[in-house]
């Protein structure tokens, strides 16, 4: 019987204070050379020609005979992932921002200088190289170097190649290092760049024009959330971080612009989680002559072709489970929802009306559902607006392919547009995929007299202790009152859409450098 076969015990790690000693004892030898005339520690007169991706593109099917005949040159730089020294002759694997291509160095060919300085680069280092393209025996495409210089030394190890960063919070930390090890989060982000591109270009081919509005805020407002206080020390006076660019956007409308958007980073001073960041980017639209309608249609539109863009399809996979924008969203009210997915939609005992529609079961089951009197105040809420709570507490979660909601209660939705036949519900609506809100939007109010009276029982909300209220924005109702035409606004949470097209589980994930607590 045989013995079994175990695997050979992994090297003890090293210390990365004694290997970063050992890198900075190397680049003071490369200093001292430079100091001797003897070339420049770190160099910045190479131009790459190529990149290792076009590289592949144009030789990767072609044969080894081929390629000789040809006898293609390459110049190209990377950081150095891979290294294999074998007596006069190595392999390096460099890695640029398209990829990773493979360089063979042999001493005869570079000069037995360059080699022997070679063999002591280490792994993470910036390295350029010149040569011939060649496939090796194995058939990979490499480049048969006939030069090789360091361009930067690395003075960190990088993680180790097999395992990488296991640490996700480090991962996020230290997003350089990320980037570097892990060509999964190097792809995320770039279907991010082509998808938020993409949303550009669509919006410029329907007419919209890209705007640009302050993101520092005499009085915060577009929306119900808490901002970031700073101050400005030549006004000398207090200012805000915008946490949405609505009120200025609407403003251009007034003007006479007909359709704008922004793609545009805000800030929320409110808590952090998988799905919330205190800076997120959101793309605002407004188009005069639209209604709530419109827009949905729009939107629909939009996010079909991002993700169209992005990854080639729209039937898409999020957490394991299949996501389909081709069909049409479907539109449903708030009421029509929780008939839809939950038990408030049958009948009370009593056989007088639909549950969702008795104030008195609704503030009966709400505390049930962790919804307290003390912080949402449901003993004075309207229907609509009971109906809102509930319908978080028990739809959201299920609501798992595209789905528009509508009309949200008004008393909720200040800025938007009072339903003609049922004014206690606005003409807004909120898209909802993977049971997440993924945009909002709305007719938009232009009455400024409702839009005033709008504002001071927001101000009454905050003198009452709601520190998400809206302020009373002067400025804005001046504007109003010259006239804005009948207009539909929407935003959408772009870091969130990312996450759709991405398939990632949290709004760190697709932040290049999300917002993290301080390291101690």
């Amino acid at each position: 019987m045989s013995e079994p076969i175990t695997a050979a015990p992994s090297p003890a790690p090293q210390d990365e204070n004694q290997l970063m000693a050992e890198r900075r004892d190397k680049l003071k030898a490369l200093r001292q050379a430079q100091a001797e005339g003897k070339g420049v520690a770190f160099p910045n007169d190479f131009k790459p020609a190529n990149h290792a991706a076009d590289l592949f593109a144009t030789h990767a099917e072609q044969t080894p005979e081929a390629l000789i005949e040809q006898a293609t040159t390459a110049k190209i730089a990377g950081r150095m992932m891979l290294k294999r020294v074998m007596g006069k002759a190595s392999f390096a694997t460099l890695q640029d921002s398209t990829g990773r291509i493979q360089v063979y160095i042999k001493r005869d060919d570079v000069g037995e200088e360059v080699y022997a300085a070679f063999k002591h680069w280490d792994l993470g280092d910036i390295v350029a190289a010149e040569g011939t393209v060649f496939k090796t025996k194995t058939g990979e495409l490499s480049i048969h170097a006939s030069s090789i210089r360091l361009l930067t030394k690395s003075l960190r190890p990088m993680p180790d190649k097999f395992h990488g960063m296991a640490d996700q919070e480090v991962k996020y930390r230290q997003r350089y290092v990320d980037l570097m090890t892990d060509e999964d989060t190097r792809k995320r982000f770039v279907a991010r760049s082509k998808a938020v591109s993409g949303i550009r270009e669509f919006m410029v081919a329907h007419d919209f024009l890209e705007v640009e509005t302050p993101m520092l805020h005499p009085i915060p407002g577009g929306a119900n959330a808490k901002p970031f206080t700073t101050h400005h020390n030549a006004l000398d006076q207090q200012m805000f971080l915008r946490i949405a660019p609505e009120l200025y956007l609407k403003r251009l409308i007034v003007g006479g612009f007909e359709r704008v958007f922004e793609i545009n980073r805000s800030f929320r001073n409110e808590g952090i989680s998988v799905r919330h960041n205190p800076e997120f980017t959101m793309m605002e639209f407004y188009a005069a002559y639209w209604d709530y309608q419109d827009l949905m249609t729009f939107t629909e539109a939009l996010i079909r072709d991002a993700a169209q863009r992005a990854l080639g399809t729209l039937q898409l996979s999020y957490a394991g489970k299949p996501v389909d924008l081709a069909p049409p969203f479907e539109r449903l009210t708030i009421h029509e929802a929780i008939c839809k997915y939950t038990e408030a939609g049958q009948m009370l005992d009593d056989g007088s009306g639909l549950k969702v529609d008795s104030a008195e079961w609704l503030r009966s089951v709400l505390p049930k559902l962790g919804i307290t009197e003390a912080k949402h105040h449901i003993s004075t809420r309207s229907l609509p607006s009971l109906q809102v709570l509930y319908f978080e507490e028990t739809v959201e979660e299920k609501l798992w392919q595209p789905t528009f909601i509508m009309e949200h209660p008004t008393e909720i939705s200040p800025l938007a547009r009072a339903n003609d036949s049922r004014p206690e519900v606005t003409e807004r609506f909120e898209l909802y995929i993977t049971g997440r809100e993924f945009g909002n939007g709305f007719s938009e109010l232009n009455d400024a007299e409702e839009q005033a009276a709008r504002f001071q029982a927001q101000v009454a909300a905050k003198d009452s202790g709601d520190d998400e209220a809206m302020y009373y924005d002067h400025d804005f109702i001046r504007a109003l009152e010259y006239g804005m035409p009948p207009t539909g606004g929407c935003g959408v949470g772009l870091d969130r859409l990312m996450m759709l097209l991405t398939d990632s589980s949290s709004i760190r994930d697709v932040i290049l450098f999300p917002a993290l607590r301080r390291e101690v």
